[in-house]
């Protein structure tokens, strides 16, 4: 079986989960065999893992715009016309194509972030889908996320291939409820093309249900796991001050992740003990009111903000901490408390967070109850034997989620789909 994924970001030039779980999901269907996965990503850099999956960047997709054919413009503009329209209107619709920024070589340019005008790259993304489309072998079509619906909708009409679309957050967790009607109605229409919805947690699912109005049977859960560590990553030797212990939050630093709780809770911990650090590891839209909010509750001189990590990086801030943390408001799964609780640290979880549908060793808080994060942090720092078991049965408990389990899960969705696709 051959399947082409659209993706946005792919290690190690990543800036958040989604390429983390592209990757590892991508490799773990690999593993399991019987399938060729095409990896379609905006802007490649020429150093991603190539072992498992073929890498295709659209930005070193030629797109010949002469060529473009009477059916094409049918299929983009959605509405028929007959060749004589065709030939009127093909200056109309050269003119249409001719915003997009084109090297030397034809090529549409990318950023391969998240740039002002994404809107415009994930529209150019779905040019270029459409011409990959008719270029590659494949039997399925899956998209990760609600920057390539649109890519993984034009690839289907061009090849009459099913759908399968992967929603790793929606617009609903992204924003605490006050959701951007042009990102909700990408989302929706991505759901209804599709011809089955994975997303990773009940949570998210019951989400796309309910608020986008998604027949239940077409959705199904697959959680998300983690990557084994590797031999470098193991052999991260962090140094440890006996007279203080560490608690980290690490992610994005915005309002779907709670960073406001963590601050709050640190204030109420640095009232009972004063050998603890806190530190808030990423960046985003509300750093500079994380900093004030830290100066305000008279903490800064224990509150520590080290902008965004990646790699070795994480690693070496998780195996520099004795508890994480992560109080997100809506988090449809979280993979960093898995990558914690591999290098042994023990995490606390919102209760409103998809991973915990699939922890048991750890403890689990609704996000805006700063005193039961405040007496869990406090817990872990100063009883050595809940610090112990969390530990260990954590570690344990995390090397059991693979991401071969989740991948043979996605290839038994894509079997299905293909028998009864018509």
């Amino acid at each position: 079986m051959k399947a082409l994924m659209f993706g946005w970001e792919f290690p190690p030039h990543i800036l958040g989960g989604l390429g983390t779980a592209s990757y590892g999901l991508t490799k773990g269907m690999a593993e399991c065999g019987g399938i060729e996965i095409t990896f379609v990503i905006p802007k490649p850099y020429g150093d991603e893992d190539k072992t498992f999956a073929h890498i295709i960047g659209a930005a070193n997709t030629p797109v010949a715009w002469r060529d473009v054919s009477w059916d094409y413009v049918q299929q983009r503009y959605g509405y028929c016309m007959d060749p004589q329209e065709y030939f009127d209107l093909r200056s109309h619709i050269y003119a249409d194509f001719n915003y997009l920024k084109t090297n030397d070589l034809g090529c549409i340019e990318f950023s391969g972030r998240y740039p002002d005008n994404l809107m415009e790259e994930i529209n150019n993304y779905s040019i270029v889908a459409g011409v990959i489309a008719r270029t590659e072998q494949f039997d399925i079509i899956h998209s990760h996320d609600w920057l390539t619906y649109p890519a993984g909708i034009h690839a289907k009409q061009v090849s009459g291939k099913p759908l399968v679309i992967h929603v790793h957050a929606t617009d609903f967790d992204r924003s605490r409820g006050n959701v951007n009607p042009t990102v909700y109605n990408i989302e929706r229409d991505g759901m209804l093309h599709a011809d089955h919805i994975i997303t990773v947690s009940n949570l998210t699912r019951q989400t796309v249900i309910d608020k986008y109005h998604i027949d239940p049977a077409k959705v199904t859960t697959v959680h998300n796991a983690v990557e084994p560590l590797s031999d470098e990553i193991k052999s991260i030797v962090m140094p440890h001050n006996p007279k203080e212990k560490v608690v980290t939050f690490l992610g994005r630093i915005t309002m779907q992740k709670g960073p406001e709780y963590f601050v709050e809770a640190a204030a109420r911990v640095l009232r009972k003990t004063n050998n603890v650090r806190f530190v808030m590891a990423g960046n985003g839209d509300m750093m500079n009111k994380m900093i004030m909010l830290s100066a305000q509750r008279n903490i800064s001189d224990r509150f520590h903000f080290t902008g965004f990590l990646r790699g070795r990086q994480v690693y070496e801030m998780l195996k520099a901490s004795d508890v994480y943390v992560m109080p997100s408001v809506s988090e449809p799964f979280g993979i960093s408390p898995l990558e914690a609780m591999q290098v042994g640290v023990p995490s606390i979880i919102s209760k409103q967070s998809g991973c915990a549908e699939i922890l048991t060793n750890v403890i689990k808080i609704d996000y805006w109850d700063i005193d039961a994060m405040a007496d869990a942090i406090y817990s872990i720092i100063t009883y050595p034997a809940i610090y112990k078991q969390l530990r260990e049965e954590g570690e344990h408990e995390v090397n059991e989620i693979k991401w071969k389990y989740a991948g043979q899960k996605v290839l038994d969705i894509y079997h299905n789909v293909l028998r009864n696709y018509n």
